[in-house]
């Protein structure tokens, strides 16, 4: 007895002690650049904090000297039942002229403005079908921030840097005029990479930022060093526009060939996968994150790529993720790798398992692989976003509970903060019902704040706008992308040694005929004929392919957006995704012919003449010159495949969705995963 209450009053000196230190050591801590525009400045002790909450004193949140854990809790505990609901909500946010989701829409200019519209949609933004209720998916910015106490949002619009910042600017000013003061954080889809399918809510396109490899492409490179460097180059100028989130990126594999979702990942294998992604979160974040970094969202767990069929869970027709080939853990590689590295956020994929040992209900409300695998087996600490419309849109496994039932569903899995919708209301009466405990809400209230005081958002959210002009895709920035565009290049075949193509005598440069074959619907004439303005040394590009000493043909299948399925069988030959395969063969049969094909999928070729087919090129988003530079001898390929591509229809349709091509049945591939030659 005597012991123990030696030891209680021992413990009690050591706490005091701690105190007095973590007191002291406090005052040492250095001022920080304080960015404010309403919020006052306090003043304690020759140091500088801001009154966000505009009592005229300094409460424990707003004291930047003290530890996150300190200032979460007091901030908790000052937050409204309101004010925390709408903080568990992430949602599209538009700029004035921004019409991102709304059907028939005329593209107007954006501005910097606020866009005070609502967007209330009454069908299924994917699948177009009509919802049981009309669902808001963007609310206008000053309600969405004032009235509903939104602080999480994805900004889709592609605008220049200068504006994006502008408007960042803005936001946060609004956000300071709140009760709490409480700023913004903005997220957004990749906005790097050279992509075919830049459907909402998959990729921004191209943008104004420097320029790099589709995913894949990056995946091709294996040079992780570079992969670093972009990573870290992108957080640059994300950071200098207010994007302090990112949606992205995939460590999904693609390990079905149908999938359509393939051109967003970095290929089959596992170990790569996970390399990639590792490199990524630490360049985008740092070893932990700060005042700049940009917080990663790592999706789609526990891995999109083993789809029924292909067809993806974006639709009630492609519901199903299954595990044929038994390799589920594979698929957690890259994930684990993300974890390790510290990724902010992760990002449960809507799909439900076929699977007898698992429960048939989308992996948001999937208490046994959001809470006893990510959470507790793998250990991951961090953000749970749901993808975006679980609740409203696909609730797989769960169509017949209520919208409440469904909230309580996904928050009893695990589930912290909600995409799609920009109204809070039913969350919130899900919680005033009592189906939901406050305490349970503050677990998920206290994740999104340390993400916030990590970033420094509490201290200085506001960015210099004619810096973001100057930053974002600068010529030395670029630089380094036009590198990786180089790099992931893959030459597959050089059968005839026709490359790297040389001038035919000192006097006479190669004469090339380059055509690019890409059908998007949109234009009359799929062909384009590609004739630089600058002299090539070696290569004299001309209009026809008589004149032509070799042609270099760009093919660019197409099997439609994600977002057009119709839930038909999904076919990988060319002439099934937009290639007209008698026009190519023609031209491969008329002169030497390089044939270069991009591949977003991995796409069946046995269309093809095979017998004069000598000389194959394999692109994931590049540019033109980078192509040029390659069939030259400029740059010496190096690039290696990211996936298997299949030899035959037949061989798709005989695959295991959650098996890479390097592990199907001998014969599955005509290329395989690793293929790929040099000079």
């Amino acid at each position: 007895m005597k012991s123990t209450k030696l030891l209680s009053t021992l413990w009690l000196h050591i706490g005091a002690l701690l105190f007095a230190f973590n007191t002291v050591w406090a005052q040492f801590k250095t001022q920080p650049s304080l960015g404010h525009r309403s919020a006052k400045l306090l003043t304690v002790n020759g140091l500088q904090f801001k009154d966000l909450n505009k009592n005229g004193k300094l409460d424990k949140y707003e004291d930047w000297r003290l530890s996150n854990e300190v200032r979460i809790n007091d901030l908790v505990s000052q937050m409204t039942i309101e004010e925390k609901i709408g903080f568990m909500i992430i949602s599209t946010t538009r700029l004035k002229g921004d019409q991102a989701f709304q059907a028939n829409a005329t593209r107007g200019e954006i501005t910097s403005d606020f866009n005070e519209e609502d967007l209330v949609q009454p069908n299924n933004m994917f699948t177009r079908k009509p919802l049981p209720t009309p669902m808001m998916s963007a609310a206008g910015t000053t309600k969405g921030v004032m009235n509903f106490h939104l602080r999480h949002f994805i900004l889709r619009a592609n605008t220049s840097a200068k504006i994006m910042a502008d408007w960042a600017n803005n936001l946060q000013a609004l956000c300071e005029t709140s009760r709490l003061g409480i700023p913004a954080i903005v997220a957004s889809n990749p906005r790097n990479h050279v992509t075919i399918d830049a459907s909402v809510g998959l990729s921004v396109g191209t943008t104004v930022f420097s320029k790099w490899p589709g995913e894949l492409g990056m995946a091709a490179m294996r040079d992780l060093k570079l992969t670093r460097e972009f990573a870290e180059i992108a957080a640059q100028e994300w950071s200098a526009v207010g994007l302090r989130k990112g949606y992205m990126y995939m460590a999904d594999l693609a390990t079905e060939p149908r999938w359509q979702r393939a051109e967003g990942t970095f290929g089959e294998d596992a170990d790569l996968s996970a390399n990639m992604i590792r490199e990524i979160v630490l360049g985008f974040q740092g070893t932990k994150l700060g005042k700049n970094s940009v917080a990663m969202t790592t999706k789609h767990f526990p891995g999109g790529g083993p789809q029924v069929d292909g067809q993806d869970s974006h639709f009630d027709w492609g519901k199903f993720a299954h595990y044929p080939g038994g390799m589920f853990e594979y698929h957690l590689k890259p994930f684990k790798a993300a974890i390790e590295a510290g990724t902010s956020s992760i990002m449960p994929y809507y799909s439900a398992p076929k699977d007898k040992n698992m429960e048939a209900v989308g992996f948001s409300y999937n208490k046994a692989i959001i809470n006893d695998l990510l959470r507790k087996k793998l250990g991951f600490k961090g953000i749970i976003n749901s993808d975006t419309g679980p609740i409203d849109m696909m609730p797989w496994g769960v169509e017949n509970l209520t919208i409440i039932e469904r909230y309580q569903k996904a928050i009893d899995a695990g589930v912290d903060i909600f995409s799609g919708g920009a109204d809070p209301a039913i969350l919130l009466e899900t919680v005033k019902k009592g189906l939901v405990k406050e305490e349970r809400i503050n677990e998920s209230i206290s994740r999104l704040l340390k993400e916030k005081f990590e970033l420094g958002l509490f201290e200085n959210p506001y960015v210099d706008t004619e810096a973001a002009a100057k930053i974002v895709g600068n010529a030395e920035f670029q630089k380094k992308g036009d590198l990786a565009l180089r790099k992931s290049i893959v030459l597959l075949r050089n059968d005839s040694k026709l490359l790297p193509l040389k001038a035919q005598t000192t006097a006479r440069r190669t004469k090339v005929y380059f055509e690019t074959y890409y059908n998007n619907g949109r234009t009359p004439n799929p062909v384009t004929v590609y004739k630089p303005t600058s002299t090539h040394p070696t290569i004299e590009f001309v209009a026809t392919k008589e004149e032509a000493d070799a042609v270099l043909l760009w093919l660019i299948p197409s099997g439609g957006s994600l977002f057009s399925s119709a839930g038909k069988p999904i076919e990988l030959s060319l002439s099934k995704n937009k290639i007209d395969v008698a026009h190519v063969n023609e031209l491969i049969k008329s002169k030497p012919t390089i044939v270069a094909i991009n591949y977003t999928s991995p796409w069946v070729i046995n269309e093809l003449d095979i017998d004069n087919t000598k000389t194959v090129l394999a692109t994931f988003g590049t540019t033109p010159d980078a192509l040029i530079d390659i069939i030259s001898g400029t740059f010496k390929p190096t690039g290696k495949m990211p996936f298997s591509t299949p030899i035959s229809e037949q061989a798709v349709v005989e695959n295991k969705s959650d098996v890479p091509g390097h592990l199907e049945n001998k014969g599955y591939a005509l290329f395989k995963f690793g293929d790929g030659l040099s000079y």
